[in-house]
């Protein structure tokens, strides 16, 4: 059974981040993604963090809802912080998590006051104008959708190559998690393209 997404699912609300554009909250999550890539030090980051909280309290997650997030991302995050931290010191790998951890809240806070549907054909519509040059929306919002399905399903592969190595004793060795990790994903992707083949989609 597949995992719950670590970005959430839809919740109906009536809140201001409910009532805002599809269009809107997807060009905020762009300028904020620019700002976070743009930015350096601890106090922007945590500036970032501070902001991304209060857009996911707006969009209705709540505590079970942020410990989900901090699970999922946690497989990421111990590794990168204790790399950057060796690296370069803490204040570092601080900078580098908390900025990841801000845009997956973020993000968190689209997809839940945000359906799917509504997503899609806002892409859909926003890359209408580029038919004449060949671009096919239909098709980009396809990747799109089949983008935010991957990430639960590739968090709960990791956390069974981690479970399998952990019972071998292998909890320690890297080789052990990441050449299953990357073999599984791999699998998993062309057992979705050959579904989507199945159907026909791709086809002229």
């Amino acid at each position: 059974m597949s995992a719950p997404s670590p970005l959430g699912a839809y919740r109906p609300g009536t809140g201001p981040l409910h009532r805002a554009a599809p269009g809107v909250k997807l060009l905020g999550l762009f300028t904020l993604a620019i700002a976070v890539v743009w930015t350096r030090g601890a106090a922007f980051t945590a500036l970032w963090l501070g902001i991304a909280v209060a857009l996911a309290l707006l969009a209705g997650l709540r505590g079970r809802d942020f410990w989900r997030v901090t699970r999922g991302f946690a497989l990421v995050a111990v590794p990168l912080f204790a790399f950057q931290a060796w690296q370069q010191g803490w204040e570092r790998g601080f900078e580098v998590v908390g900025d990841l951890f801000a845009l997956i809240l973020a993000a968190s806070a689209l997809t839940a006051s945000t359906s799917v549907d509504d997503m899609l054909d806002t892409v859909a519509g926003a890359l209408g104008p580029l038919r004449r040059f060949g671009v096919r929306p239909e098709r980009v919002a396809l990747a799109f959708s089949l983008v935010i399905r991957a990430i639960p399903s590739t968090l709960e592969i990791a956390r069974e190559t981690q479970a399998a190595a952990r019972a071998r004793g292998l909890e320690r060795s890297p080789r052990a998690r990441a050449v299953p990790l990357v073999l599984r994903t791999v699998a998993h992707a062309q057992a979705t393209g050959e579904a989507l083949a199945a159907r026909g989609v791709g086809e002229e």
